[in-house]
């Protein structure tokens, strides 16, 4: 049966979706691909690197996207708008996208149409490679790719199997219908949390000891804001409350920002937003001490060669909310754990009322502080979920995924 039967009254209806080709032997099958997205009921845009023209013709591809097909950013004399096709799009999928394109995309280069149009884009974009087992494995695609997946670029994994050198292995360019699958799965996913407000913490607070000097932790910030914009992108109303950030704070327009620096600011914060919202993540790195006096002036030496200073409990944010979590609210805690990090992280689940919590250990390579990677378990008390080391984007999407599988909202008995 033809995966597209019965689809036009289905999650593509309606949708703009832009399909970005680049040059390679893959190229063919993209012609089914956007077949398939038509008889769905989207609207379709193609737009082609020069090199993909040797492999399939424009032609063919406008009369099925019936659109028409760019490949230049001038046309004629003519200026083909790439921002305006870029903030067309409810979705961007290049298939297939070369080892080259790769690399331009992550270096932000914008020399033909396609990448024009990806640097103009808002939507959000999946990449289908296609390339020679040796080029997908080399270092430096794997760099690319993981840098383009810390932006919130989503993969659709190669395949395995025979390639167009004769040789055999990964790096065969999905199956259309396979692709056609997932973007469903997409549309059905993408809209999972509208309606719903969605409170996050991220990033380290900070503890004055005297006007300059202070403690504090090696939180980037990065985990948190990955998860505020998962969240924004299902839908969600998104507060994301945080202290000193090392990375860019999102910049979305279903994210409200609170910046705050101390632990009892953010806890101000929080208990004023989280009796509204329907879930909660707690993933900042929140200091469990501060010092009980923080001096006026700068501390002197003074001749002393010891120290000491008095510290006192700083509020435990999670557990306060936990303590007034109501019927229908999902919290999600965070634990970075050295040593019985299950026994641990299970003893916080339960302790602070959480739904769930994401593990994870400094023990881990690419893991924790610091890193554009993560590697977490998923604990409930029903179920536990490993994720391996992946970009944190791509772990943010998978707890959305997570929360979403074991949500359950109140409804009134």
């Amino acid at each position: 049966m033809d995966p597209s039967e019965g689809q036009n009254t289905g999650e593509l209806a309606g949708k703009k979706i832009l399909l970005g080709i680049c040059g390679s032997i893959a190229a063919y099958k993209a012609a089914y691909l956007c077949r398939l997205f038509v008889k769905a009921g989207a609207s379709m845009r193609v737009v082609m690197t020069p090199t993909a023209t040797s492999f399939i013709s424009p032609v063919t591809l406008s009369t099925l996207s019936r659109n028409p097909v760019h490949v230049s950013i001038t046309d004629d004399d003519q200026w083909n708008d790439h921002v305006e096709w870029g903030l067309w799009a409810d979705l961007f999928i290049i298939a297939p996208v070369t080892a080259t394109t790769l690399a331009k995309m992550a270096s932000g280069i914008a020399d033909n149409m396609l990448l024009a149009t990806y640097l103009s884009a808002r939507c959000k974009c999946l990449i289908a490679p296609a390339m020679d087992l040796d080029m997908w494995k080399h270092p430096s695609t794997r760099r690319n790719l993981q840098l383009l997946q810390s932006d919130g670029v989503d993969l659709i994994d190669v395949e395995d199997g025979e390639l167009a050198s004769g040789l055999v292995g990964p790096g065969r360019m999905s199956e259309p219908d396979e692709i056609f699958k997932l973007i469903c799965r997409h549309f059905e996913r993408s809209q999972i949390f509208k309606g719903k407000k969605v409170l996050v913490t991220a990033g380290p607070t900070v503890e004055k000891i005297d006007p300059v000097r202070f403690i504090t932790n090696h939180s980037t910030g990065r985990m948190g804001t990955e998860l505020a914009l998962a969240f924004a992108r299902s839908g969600a109303a998104v507060q994301l409350v945080h202290g000193p950030l090392k990375v860019a704070p999102p910049d979305n327009p279903s994210i409200s920002l609170y910046s705050v620096e101390t632990a009892r600011e953010m806890e101000q914060i929080c208990s004023q937003l989280h009796q509204n919202c329907d879930i909660a993540a707690f993933t900042a790195a929140v200091s469990d001490y501060r010092p009980k006096t923080a001096c006026d002036k700068k501390i002197k030496k003074d001749g002393r060669d010891n120290l000491s200073i008095e510290f006192e409990r700083n509020p435990d944010i999670a557990a306060i909310c936990g303590k007034r979590k109501r019927a229908g609210q999902f919290h999600l805690g965070f634990a970075l754990e050295t040593d019985n990090e299950q026994e641990n992280a299970i003893k916080k689940l339960r302790e602070k009322n959480f739904d769930a919590i994401a593990l994870n250990s400094l023990a881990d390579e690419g893991a924790g502080f610091g890193h554009l990677t993560n590697k977490v378990s998923l604990i409930s008390e029903n179920k536990s979920v490993y994720l391996e080391l992946k970009p944190k984007a791509q772990i943010a999407e998978e707890i959305v995924n997570f929360i979403a599988e074991n949500y359950e909202p109140y409804s009134e008995p």
